[in-house]
């Protein structure tokens, strides 16, 4: 009997060293050391032996047993590594290629030039402001002097969720919100989406991104409003910009203005693109009416403001020298990758 352990030592190491695999390797435990395997059918017979030796079959069957384990977990630690490097030198990889290029994605022009128009604010001290997109009839209209049977609500005509609830068509709700919560002195600017009932064209839609600002405080006068203006329209096409103003009519200002910009096309000789005046309109603004400061608590006789509001596309569009302002929604990476 212990010649034939000795004997299964032997063949289990032949077969190991043989094996190519690690299915070969099971197979072999299988047949060496499994239930019905060769080492276990002869310690089957062990009832045979005599009270002596079986404590001598027995040690030397566990040191066999051990053996071929130990053996078995260090061909397949072999097979595993030669695995490895024939796969490393099979799939080797060139590092030195040059790799597949990704086009990276580029911000939209319209954020582009937002953020310049807030850096040029803030750093005349304003502070950005946001507020909510769906509003109610009294924060977008009546708290801006515009009442229920105002005509000028003809040309700011909305989508309408309610009698009372509305998408506002302009940001100056926000500057309403902003009057409520905070008391003099207040400069901020309000950017944000609006929305409106206009039909789509190449300088019309019905969603549409503004910019609004804000002065309240005491001494406030049409001066201050017109040196902020200029110098931040300066800031962002150039210190050769020329502006003019021109008088107008808002509901929530008094006096009320529009500020054009002299054509960087014809230099104010008249264009297609200025439409032969010269001039191209960039912003409405005034002088904070008094009824709208009362509106919030204000004392109009104390405090005095201005307000302007712009609309984000026609910056861009005067900016890059855009003609459609449909471009922007169409999602062509051709005309984005411009810029």
């Amino acid at each position: 009997m212990k010649q034939a352990i000795e004997n299964i030592r032997n063949l289990a190491h032949e077969a190991l060293e043989s094996s190519q695999s690690l299915k070969e390797i099971d197979e072999i435990r299988v047949r060496f050391l499994g239930k019905k395997g060769e080492l276990t059918n002869i310690l089957k017979q062990m009832g045979s032996l005599s009270a002596e030796e079986r404590p001598v079959i027995g040690q030397l069957a566990n040191e066999i047993r051990a053996k071929i384990e130990t053996e078995i977990t260090s061909r397949i630690s072999q097979l595993k590594e030669q695995e490895l490097e024939r796969r490393l030198r099979e799939e080797r990889l060139d590092v030195t290629l040059p790799s597949t290029r990704h086009p990276l994605g580029k911000q939209h022009p319209i954020n582009q030039v937002l953020d310049e128009v807030k850096d040029i604010f803030l750093g005349m001290g304003f502070s950005i402001t946001e507020g909510p997109e769906v509003e109610t009839d009294y924060y977008n209209f009546e708290a801006l002097n515009l009442p229920k049977d105002h005509p000028a609500r003809d040309t700011q005509d909305t989508f309408y969720i309610s009698d009372n609830i509305l998408l506002r068509t302009q940001t100056s709700p926000v500057q309403i919100r902003v009057m409520e919560q905070q008391k003099p002195p207040v400069r901020v600017i309000a950017p944000g989406r609006v929305f409106r009932s206009d039909a789509v064209d190449a300088t019309h839609s019905p969603i549409f991104h503004q910019i609004e600002g804000l002065v309240v405080d005491k001494g406030v006068t049409m001066a201050d409003l017109k040196g902020t203006l200029e110098i931040f329209v300066k800031e962002l096409y150039g210190p050769e910009t020329v502006v003019r103003f021109r008088p107008h009519h808002f509901p929530f200002t008094e006096p009320s203005a529009e500020m054009d910009i002299m054509c960087f096309e014809c230099q104010g000789k008249g264009c297609s693109l200025c439409k032969g005046e010269g001039w191209i309109e960039i912003l409405g603004c005034g002088m904070v009416h008094p009824k709208v400061l009362q509106n919030v608590g204000i004392d109009p006789d104390e405090y005095s403001g201005f307000a302007f509001g712009m609309g984000l596309e026609r910056i861009v569009m005067r900016r890059y020298n855009i003609k459609d302002l449909r471009l922007f929604y169409e999602n062509d990476v051709r005309f984005l990758g411009q810029f």
